[in-house]
Order: C-alpha cells, then structure tokens, then sequence
C-alpha cells in the first residue's frame, strides 16, 4: 500500500523515469543525480496539467465517501489547473498588450503636454519680446527727445549724462553774440508804439525823409521805421581782407575754409554716369533732372532743365489727385498724363499774416509760398540744393474734386461763404475749422514741388540733426545750454572729417535767413557716400516773423566758428552791392505764376539779417585772435621761469 496518494506522471515521462530508476521510490538510480532531479522537476510540471488519477487509494481512510468527495475537490483542482494552463498564454498576452498601450498612451500624454509647455512658452517668449520692443522704444524716443545718452550715439559721454546748465554770463562768442541781439525789444511792439506816436504828434515832422507818419498799411509802417532806424553801412572790410588771404585764415578759434581743402571738387559724378543711365524715348522731364544729380549740387548753375521743370509743373494739366501719406500736415501727390507727379501744398492764409506768436515752432502752419520762396534763395545763395518749386492756382472742381478717388472726397463741404472747402487728414490742421477754402468759390492757390528720386533707385539716409531742437514745450536742447556743443560735434563721424559740417553751417544760414525754426532731420544721397551735399527740405515754416531774428539759427555758425569761404563771399556780395538780396529775390520771384510771393518786410528782413551773420563772423575771428594773443602771453612768462 502506497504512503500517500500521488498524481501519476504522464505516461512518456512516466515511462522515461521508470527506465532512469527502476521503479517508482527506488533510492538506487541508475542515472546521473543532475540528470534524475531535472526530470523529476519535468515531470511534477507537467503533473499539474495532467488529468487526476481514476481513483484515489487512501490507505489510512476508512470512509470511502470522504475519499470521493477528496478525490472529486481534487478533480475539481486539476482541472481548472488545465484552463490556467491553456488559456495562460492568451491572457499573458493580452496582459502584455494592456501594459505597452499604456506605455503608449503615456508616453503620447507626455508628449502632448511637452507640446502645450512649449506653445505656452512660446507664446510667453513672443510677448516679453513685445514688451521688451516696446520699452526699447520707449527708451530711444526719449532718448531723442531728452538726449539722456541711452542709445550709442549720444553726443555726451556716458560718464557726463548729468547736463549742468551753463552760466549765461560766460563769456563766449555764443553767449555774447545772443544777449547783444536778444536785448533788443520786439521789433514789432516798436512799429506799434512808433505808430501812435507818430499820429498823437500831427505829424510834425513830415519833411524830414527818414521819418514819414504811419499808414493804415503794415508794410508801410515797416518801411517808414525801416527807413528811420537804418544804422549806417558797414562794408566789413575786415572780412574781404581776410578773403583776399584766404589760404593763410586758419586760426585757433576761427577758419574760412576752401572746399578745395577739404574735396576734390572736379570729381563731381552724376546719377546717370554712377548708374550707367540713358534717356530713351519713354523719359520724362523729371527723369531727366534725377539724371543730372551731380555729387555735390542737385543741378548745375543755368539748369536749363529747371526751368523746363517748373513751366512743366505749373502748365501741365492733372489728371488724378490723393493724399500724402505721413507728414504733420495736409500734402497732395498730383499726377501729370506722363506720369510725372509733384507735391501740392495749399495755401492757407494770405502771405501778411504771420506766425501766431502762441505757436512753438513745431505747431506753426506750413505756408505755400515759403516753399516757392526758398527754392530761389537757395539759388541765389549758390547752394543750389532744393528741389524745385513754383506757384500754380486750381481749379478745386475740376483739378482735385473730380479727379480723385480717395478720402479726401468725404471731407469737401461748401462753407457759408459759398467757397468750396476740403480738410483732409493728418495730424495737425485737418478738421472742419481749419479747412482749406477757396478763393473765390473753388480757386486754390499752392506750391508744385519736384518729387526726388525714388529710394529705390537712388536711395538716401536720413540723419538727425546735431542741433535739433528739443520740440518740447518746457525742455530745451543741449546745444541751447552749452557753448562748447560744437566741440563734442567736432568728435562725431561724420562731422569729424570732410564737408558735412560745413554744409551744416551753410543750412543754419539759410535757416536764419529764411528763419525756418523746423530743422530736425536731413538727408543725403547713399550713391555718393559721405561725402555729398546736404538736402534743404521742408522749408514750409520758414518767412512766418519778417520782424523778428532768430539768432539760435547761427548756433552753428557760433559754437564751431567756421565757415566756408564761397558762402563768406556770396553774403558780402549782396551786402555791398551792387545788387542786394532783396532786389534779387524780387527779379527771381516775379517770374513765378503766382507773384508776388513774399511779403516786402520779409525781403527787407533778409537784408536786414546778412549783416548780423557777417557780424557773427567777425565776432569769431576777434575772439579767435583774443584767444591766440592770450596764449601767446601766457607762453613767455613760463619760459621765464623754466629758464630761470
């Protein structure tokens, strides 16, 4: 009788253990021990799949009812061991499905999130650059207005950014040339009280020739008071023996410079020999005019093209009219049947009015007719760098109503005067109490400007002016608190070397004589380098105050005390004579379609104005030999002492 009740070996490995040992129990193995336990663990694997036994002899039990019931839970065991054994491998597989899809499914879900943390620090990236585009700025646009030194260019050094304003009594050429001019009162509060006086004395003195009693007409009070209060000619013969030394006016503090020291002036190119350009067939005038752009002037002296130019502008008929884009004020683009076009500015007012004496400089109106004006003194002065400009009078009708097609249209109204009337829009004076009317009905008078060149073609660069104006209403700029400005200039490219200063001191002429306050960029052409003239745009403010001098004009002329020798002999030219300034002015102008273009006090100003810039020069050139007498005085005392 067996010990215990056992599950029988399948019958191959039965078979195969009954050869290895004999019989079932033996404890005599013919076989090897390593290889007797490997097919014991064989075959007690296979067991647990293998069906149970018939029946099960329990030696030790008596109750056969207990033994079946064991031998039927035992049954029961085995055979769910056998649906473990067969459906084992499927749900091992199955399991093994659930684990990788959700290895995937995390792995995607990690990735998803990786994608959203990179959208959001995307989109946070794209807004700190935003913001950091808008405080950069921020900071240069007050650093151009402020001149706090922030952007690389600044004119101070960045350890002197703490401005101290200077004393106003020190004694400079600038300083000394400012209070001597700026003492003197209103010229136009004297024409009113001289006015008052002359009517409350009965005109007592109405033989003497140099006063004559006051006229309902400001330009007849200006010539009376002009003609009372002319100081006596000053000649300056210092100043035309200094030009007839002129190789030898170097000095210290003051130079009458030779463009031919400082350029070569036969190489002056133009447009068409740099650009290998022709005329075709196809050409128009104005591309003729952009062709003969030479390096140093906008056109040669006599342009018989210039002239061609402004009958063309001011008799051609327009065939379609739109706004300007940009600017502080309302401009047209008129366009010719050739495809020419050129720059419209209305007239707004009559030329006697002036600047309103509340306005700054920056908020003044843009008159027409200072356009025209500039263009001729430009010429005269032999600068010969404005574009060209004359006067022409429209039809409102037919000339810009009916032949444009853009905003403008929704702002023509007919004023209660029964004038015809437009506004446009811009940034200043474009609304319904600051119209543009005609006079009478629909007849517009205005200036026709020559467009430059396009950018593509001939492309410029715009450059900030070192003696901007703050364009604030209480700050004012460096240069207007520091005598020595000029001397921080002098260290700047490209001030520091060749004509660009001097063309600077050539534009605060003009300024001051055109007395254009509005000078807060320039241009030049990129074509010829640095090394090119400066453009005289933008003169609409100037000739608005014929009875006051704006000496902060000459700035330049002060603080550097240099200037070149052809415009030294252009002013003393029209100083003595035989032709004044004025007359020439006069003799240009009249030819325009709109003459008279000035007012006559604006003309005597101009007179009036170049003995105060040859003042100016020779202020310059005394305190130069103050300055090189002193140092030669301090020169032998110290030898003295050294040699003692």
């Amino acid at each position: 009788m067996l010990r215990n009740c056992v599950v029988a070996p399948p019958e191959d490995d039965r078979d195969k253990l009954t050869l290895a040992t004999g019989f079932i129990g033996s404890s005599s193995p013919s076989v090897p021990p390593r290889r007797k336990r490997r097919l014991e663990s064989r075959s007690s694997a296979k067991a647990k799949c293998s069906p149970p036994p018939a029946k099960c002899r329990l030696a030790n039990s008596a109750n056969a009812a207990t033994a079946a019931a064991a031998a039927s839970r035992e049954s029961l065991t085995h055979q769910q061991q056998r649906k473990g054994c067969q459906y084992g491998g499927d749900e091992n597989k199955s399991s093994e499905k659930t684990s990788r899809d959700k290895i995937e499914d995390r792995m995607i879900d990690r990735t998803i999130k990786l994608a959203q943390r990179c959208v959001r620090l995307r989109e946070k990236l794209i807004v700190g650059l935003a913001v950091l585009a808008i405080l950069f700025t921020i900071l240069l646009v007050m650093d151009l207005q402020l001149d706090l030194g922030y952007s690389g260019h600044h004119l101070l050094p960045s350890h002197g950014r703490v401005k101290m304003s200077e004393d106003p009594e020190r004694d400079t050429v600038y300083n000394n040339f400012r209070r001597k001019f700026l003492q003197r009162p209103n010229a136009s509060r004297e024409l009113a009280s001289g006015s008052e006086n002359n009517n409350n004395n009965n005109n007592n003195n109405n033989n003497n020739n140099n006063e004559t009693p006051a006229a309902a007409s400001p330009q007849l009070v200006v010539e009376s008071s002009t003609k009372s209060s002319q100081p006596p000619h000053d000649a300056f013969e210092d100043l035309q023996k200094l030009l007839l030394n002129a190789d030898d006016s170097r000095m210290d503090d003051f130079s009458v410079i030779k463009s031919e020291v400082l350029e070569d002036v036969e190489e002056n190119p133009s447009v068409a020999e740099l650009k290998h350009l022709k005329p075709g067939k196809n050409t128009t005038l104005l591309d003729k005019f952009h062709m003969q752009i030479r390096k140093r002037e906008l056109y040669s002296k006599g342009s018989r093209v210039v002239e061609d130019l402004l009958e063309f502008m001011a008799n051609q008929p327009i065939v379609h009219a739109s706004e300007k884009s940009g600017g502080t004020q309302l401009k047209l683009v008129m366009d010719y049947p050739n495809k020419m076009q050129a720059l419209f500015k209305p007239m707004r007012f009559p030329r006697e009015q002036q600047t309103l004496p509340n306005h700054f400089y920056f908020t003044d109106y843009e008159r027409h007719n200072a356009e025209i004006a500039a263009f001729h003194l430009d010429r005269l002065l032999d600068f010969r760098r404005c574009m060209p400009v004359t006067g022409r009078t429209l039809n409102m009708t037919t000339e810009i109503y009916q032949v444009t097609d853009s905003d403008i249209l929704k702002t023509f109204f007919v004023s209660p005067a029964g004038n015809l009337c437009f506004h446009g829009k811009c940034t200043y004076y474009c609304d319904t109490s600051h119209a543009i009317c005609g006079s009478p009905k629909d007849q517009l008078e205005g200036s026709f400007a020559a467009f430059l060149p396009d950018k593509s073609v001939v492309p410029r660069k715009v450059w900030r002016h070192p003696w901007r104006r703050s364009y604030h209403k209480r700050l004012k700029a460096q240069w207007e608190t520091d005598s020595d400005y000029c001397n921080m200039v002098r260290e700047l490219h490209p001030y520091n070397e060749g004509r660009r200063l001097l063309d600077l001191i050539d534009m605060s002429v003009f300024d001051f004589l055109t007395g254009n306050m509005d000078r807060h960029h320039y241009e030049t052409f990129k074509l010829f380098g640095n090394e090119t003239f400066t453009l005289h745009l933008d003169n609409g403010r100037g000739f608005g105050k014929p009875f006051h001098d704006e000496i902060s004009c000459l700035s330049p002329l002060l603080q550097c005390c240099m200037i070149r020798e052809s415009t030294l002999r252009t002013l003393l030219r029209y100083h003595n004579g035989p032709i004044r300034l004025s007359n020439a002015m006069r003799e240009s102008m009249a030819r325009d379609p709109v003459a008279p273009i000035l007012w006559e006090p604006h003309l005597t100003a101009l007179d009036r104005r170049i003995p105060i810039i040859l003042q100016a020069v020779r202020d310059c050139i005394n305190r130069g030999k103050l300055a090189k007498d002193e140092k030669n005085d301090l020169g032998e005392p110290n030898n003295t002492e050294t040699s003692e």
